[in-house]
């Protein structure tokens, strides 16, 4: 697609703009082959070359041509895709797409990217879509419509300095971007799209949806299944900024995130799920869930990395990548369970985190301020999901949720913090009298066996199937008067140390191959 990109053409545009401003009907040369080719792409189902557009050529035009200007309208390149009414709302998508991430939009904006989405999911719901598209893309759809959601939450709790037309559109338009619509959008997809039913129908061998990434090679087309199956990484995404964890990990439950699947397939999708994933289990108190899927994912960042630096989602990935090393260090210092963290990530935390995590260890004021700190470094941007009072003296509260979730996280910390003595001791002994510990601790006997009480109640969590699961690193009985210390010991991982030196091994290969050449 290089090719139909003119030089001149772009000089042309971008003497249209500094002449007049954006000129919406406007179609460059190589806007007019870039739909039409996308166009027959689609029509034809060839998804490779969709991809390649759409990864590529989208990107490589937005760079060149529209910087600080919107993309021609919808209504100006519809004649060059013979007015086709789903194609036009694809396009849109991406139209909107491109104006979040390059410009500011304004409030009509955001509300006609409402309805865009509204449009565009009715007809995968109610119409007949006979089309395939790539993964990304449909990720990105998913993946911004619930971004879109959470800026509009964000926007709208900020009244300070609204105008009035802004109200009287917030007025008129009340349904815009509501947390009902969002979730039923979402569910409908999970649900039309039977992606629950062919997730337990491929457990049994009778589907092929992970083997073949969700795409229809008899001639179909993937769009609902994988819409659906991306909806349930947005549900969790919407109970998370919506401080409903519970709900988020059974949106979840379909998908095994153990295993590799099409959440896999696409960078994006795999962050945002375990992002999301171990966020939720650190507020629900599973920690060792949590730091068992950021050992994995972070282990997978830093072996890839570099294949995603020319991608558009690279510092996504880098941003989200640094965010997750702070979440795991929140859950190893309220629960050291450093024997699940594999050593390239536990070496690469060090360097980040060690001196801070230290300092955690202290139980005090400077402790408590550094966990404010990388929480509020680290959790998602929190929504408030019901709308505004428009009568009353006008306010910002756009950080109420985020500050009502950091209360909750640190009263947690506090309530550890008073239990890390206990820890100390435990790691000390195999077996002490209650009376003993009781004196090193300075306690009366009855405060010391409510402490050890609040040890067990903080050290066990309920797992996805009901189950009460410890998380302890040093875990105990009482015999009578006595304490008696189980300290857990995990099975050996040999595959990491050899997976490290094969590593190891192909990067002074990669170094001498090098040398030879020069």
């Amino acid at each position: 697609m290089e090719s139909t990109y003119d030089y001149d053409d772009t000089v042309k545009h971008q003497q249209q703009q500094t002449d007049l401003g954006y000129d919406p009907n406007f179609v460059p040369d190589s806007v007019k082959s870039f739909v039409v080719h996308l166009y027959r792409h689609i029509r034809e189902k060839n998804v490779y070359e969709i991809h390649q557009m759409y990864e590529g050529s989208f990107q490589t035009l937005s760079d060149r041509m529209f910087k600080e200007s919107p993309w021609p309208s919808v209504d100006a390149i519809s004649q060059y895709v013979d007015q086709d009414h789903v194609f036009c709302l694809l396009y849109r998508e991406m139209w909107f797409r491109h104006l979040y991430a390059r410009l500011s939009p304004t409030l009509k904006q955001r509300i006609d990217s409402w309805d865009n989405y509204c449009s565009l999911f009715s007809v995968v719901l109610h119409g007949v879509v006979n089309m395939q598209l790539p993964n990304q893309w449909l990720w990105d759809m998913v993946d911004e419509f619930v971004y879109q959601f959470q800026s509009f939450c964000q926007y709208r709790a900020k009244m300070k300095n609204k105008t009035e037309q802004e109200i009287a559109l917030l007025k008129q338009f009340d349904q815009a971007w509501n947390v009902y619509g969002v979730l039923n959008f979402l569910q409908a997809l999970v649900e039309k799209s039977q992606i629950i039913q062919i997730l337990d129908q491929e457990k049994e061998g009778l589907e092929q949806f992970t083997a073949t990434d969700g795409y229809d090679y008899n001639g179909g087309s993937n769009v609902l299944k994988v819409l659906g199956y991306f909806s349930m990484v947005g549900l969790l995404r919407v109970h998370c900024l919506l401080g409903d964890y519970q709900t988020g990990l059974k949106c979840l439950l379909p998908i095994d995130i153990s295993q590799q699947g099409v959440y896999t397939s696409v960078i994006g999708s795999h962050i945002t799920t375990i992002y999301h994933y171990g966020f939720a289990n650190l507020m629900l108190r599973r920690y060792t869930d949590a730091i068992r899927e950021f050992n994995k994912i972070l282990l997978y960042i830093y072996k890839t990395k570099q294949y995603h630096q020319k991608s558009p989602q690279y510092e996504q990935i880098l941003k989200k990548n640094e965010q997750m090393y702070a979440l795991l260090a929140l859950c190893l210092s309220l629960c050291p369970q450093v024997k699940l963290v594999e050593e390239t990530v536990n070496s690469q935390l060090r360097e980040k985190y060690g001196e801070k995590m230290i300092r955690m260890q202290r139980h005090d004021e400077e402790a408590f301020a550094l966990y404010d700190e990388l929480f509020s470094y680290a959790c998602p941007k929190f929504i408030t999901p019901s709308p505004p009072i428009l009568e009353e003296p006008l306010v910002n509260y756009n950080q109420d949720a985020y500050r009502l979730q950091l209360k909750l996280f640190l009263y947690e910390v506090k309530q550890q913090q008073s239990l890390a003595g206990v820890r100390t001791f435990l790691k000390v002994y195999s077996t002490i009298s209650v009376g003993k510990l009781a004196t090193y601790m300075e306690v009366d006997e009855p405060t010391l066996r409510t402490i050890l009480m609040t040890y067990k109640h903080k050290t066990h969590a309920i797992d996805p199937d009901g189950k009460v699961i410890s998380t302890a690193d040093v875990d105990f009985f009482l015999d009578d008067d006595m304490i008696r210390v189980i300290e857990s010991k995990p099975a050996k991982q040999y595959g990491d140390y050899f997976l490290r030196q094969i590593v190891k091994l192909e990067g002074v290969m990669t170094d001498m191959d090098r040398i030879r050449l020069e």
